[in-house]
C-alpha cells in the first residue's frame, strides 16, 4: 500500500466514524449556548498544559482555529502574540471580544470561519502565521483536509489535541459500570497516521481535564446519565437496557453526593447546582504537535 492509499484509509476510517456520531453542533447552537458564557474562565491547567507544550516563541503570530472564547487566544495575546482567532461562531467571537476588552487585551483579530470554508477568502493565506493551534476543536468530516490546511498555514509548528480516550460527551465510568463496551475514543490516532504518511513526525502529549458538573436533583443526574446510557446501547431488548440501566444507577447513587458549592457561580458564571459526582469526570487529550 503506498503512503497516500495509507493516509486516504485513515481518512476514510475517520470520515466513517464520523457518520456514525452524533451529528456536530451547528453555528446556531454555539451562537446560543454563548449566552451561558458570562464570566471568564477560571485559570484552567488545560489551558497552562496546553501553553507549555506550544512552545510559542515571544513575538511569534498565531492562527488559533476554533478559537470558541478565547480560552487561548486571550493569554496568548496578552503575552504578546498577534492572534488570528477564528470559529463559525459570532456568538463566541462577541463573547471573546468582550472579555478582551474587559480586559484591556489587544492583538486579537476575530474572524468568522469554519473548517470548511475557503481559507484564502477569509485573509487566511499559506504561511501566514508562525504557529497554529487548534484545541478541542476538530470535528470535522474530513480531517486530512483540517490538517493539512493548518500545516499550510504555519510557517513554523502546528498543535492541536484530540480525544485520547471516551468522548467529552460521555462518562466512561457510567458505561462500564452498566455493562456497555467502550465508546470508540482516541481521535489522536487518525490524526497521528495521517500526519506521519504526508511525511510530518508528530510529537505526542497527553493532558487530562477535570469536568465537575453539577446538577439541581438526584433525578436530573439520574435522566442525564440514563440517556447516556440509552445512547450507547443503541437498538437492544427493552430488558436488556432497563437491566443496564439498573447497573449505572447503582453506580450512580454511590457517586452522587451533595455540592458544598450549590449556588455559587461556576467558571463560566452559572450557579452550581446542589448535586454533583464524588469523583470528577476525567477526560484525557492527546497533544500533537509538528514542524510545518
Amino acid at each position: 500500500m503506498t503512503a497516500d492509499a495509507f493516509s486516504s484509509s485513515w481518512n476514510d476510517a475517520w470520515k466513517e466514524r464520523q457518520r456514525t456520531r452524533r451529528a456536530p453542533d451547528d453555528a446556531a447552537f454555539w451562537d446560543e449556548r454563548s449566552k451561558t458564557f458570562a464570566t471568564k474562565d477560571a485559570p484552567s491547567p488545560y489551558v497552562t498544559r496546553f501553553l507549555e507544550l506550544a512552545a510559542v516563541r515571544p513575538g511569534e503570530s498565531v492562527l488559533d482555529m476554533g478559537c470558541g472564547t478565547g480560552a487561548l487566544a486571550l493569554p496568548l495575546a496578552s503575552a504578546g502574540h498577534p492572534v488570528l482567532a477564528a470559529d463559525f461562531s459570532a456568538g463566541m467571537l462577541d463573547v471573546m471580544e468582550g472579555l478582551a476588552a474587559e480586559q484591556g487585551i489587544a492583538g486579537i483579530e476575530a474572524v468568522q470561519m469554519s473548517w470548511e470554508d475557503d481559507w484564502a477568502a477569509h485573509g487566511v493565506a499559506p504561511g501566514s502565521r508562525d504557529v497554529c493551534v487548534a484545541s478541542r476543536s476538530i470535528a470535522t468530516s474530513d480531517l486530512e483536509d483540517s490538517l493539512l490546511k493548518l500545516t499550510a498555514v504555519a510557517r513554523r509548528r502546528v498543535c492541536v489535541t484530540l480525544t485520547a480516550d471516551d468522548s467529552p460527551r460521555v462518562d466512561g465510568r457510567a458505561l462500564r459500570a452498566a455493562g456497555l463496551p467502550r465508546q470508540a475514543g482516541e481521535d489522536f490516532q487518525f490524526a497521528f497516521n495521517i500526519l506521519v504518511y504526508h511525511g510530518l513526525r508528530p510529537e505526542v502529549a497527553y493532558i487530562a481535564s477535570e469536568r465537575d458538573v453539577t446538577y439541581a436533583t438526584p433525578e436530573a443526574a439520574r435522566d442525564d446519565y440514563a440517556a447516556m446510557v440509552r445512547h450507547a446501547a443503541g437498538p437492544v431488548a427493552p430488558a436488556r437496557l432497563e437491566a443496564a440501566i439498573a447497573r449505572m444507577d447503582a453506580w450512580l447513587d454511590d457517586q452522587l453526593v451533595p455540592n458544598e458549592r450549590a449556588g455559587l457561580p461556576d467558571k463560566k458564571g452559572v450557579p452550581e447546582g446542589a448535586w454533583h459526582l464524588r469523583d470528577p469526570r476525567v477526560t484525557t487529550w492527546a497533544f500533537l504537535a509538528w514542524e510545518a
